[in-house]
């Protein structure tokens, strides 16, 4: 299989908005990538889409967010949400592919660390662990196994504990 990865253009957001429609069922992805693409969160080298045969099939996206301490202490981070694959590739390492070339991405940018609400089954092979690890929450109420922070540098998450704080476009959808 012949994958290019490489940054979205403004020509590809028809069909990464149509991607995550089908890849989720419904449009909400699809309207919050939107909806990041026009916030202060937004990292345009981080929005990665993933090409065989000059056909988008399947898209990710790293956002800056930042983890807030009791002491009101603010550490900026990156979440990765959304990521979609068409249906007809998925289970067939798209989503890995994507996953790896972000997070090089995102150290090359020399981001520290990144969070994810997602299954507690596939993040944990590119070395997710729970937040919880490093007494690091969210508002959303999810089980502890699913929502999960990686350091990309070692020990950037080891001080840092307290709540994840995500931009206006989550509460919009």
């Amino acid at each position: 299989m012949d994958i290019l990865i490489r940054p979205e253009t403004a020509a590809d957001h028809p069909e990464i908005f149509q991607l995550h429609a089908l890849a989720f069922g419904q449009e909400n992805e699809g309207k919050l990538v939107d909806l990041l693409r026009q916030d202060d969160c937004f990292i345009p080298e981080l929005s990665l889409v993933a090409i065989q045969n000059e056909e988008i099939i399947g898209h990710i996206i790293f956002i800056k967010i930042e983890i807030v301490r009791p002491d009101g202490q603010k550490t900026e981070s990156l979440a990765l949400a959304p990521m979609g694959v068409l249906p007809k590739y998925q289970k067939s390492g798209i989503g890995g592919m994507l996953i790896h070339a972000g997070l090089a991405m995102a150290k090359d940018l020399r981001y520290q660390s990144v969070i994810v609400l997602g299954h507690k089954d596939y993040y944990p092979r590119f070395g997710f662990e729970p937040a919880e690890k490093w007494e690091i929450g969210t508002h959303y109420e999810v089980p502890s196994e699913y929502f999960m922070g990686l350091e990309l540098t070692p020990g950037a998450l080891s001080e840092v504990k307290g709540i994840v704080e995500y931009s206006a476009p989550f509460s919009q959808i």
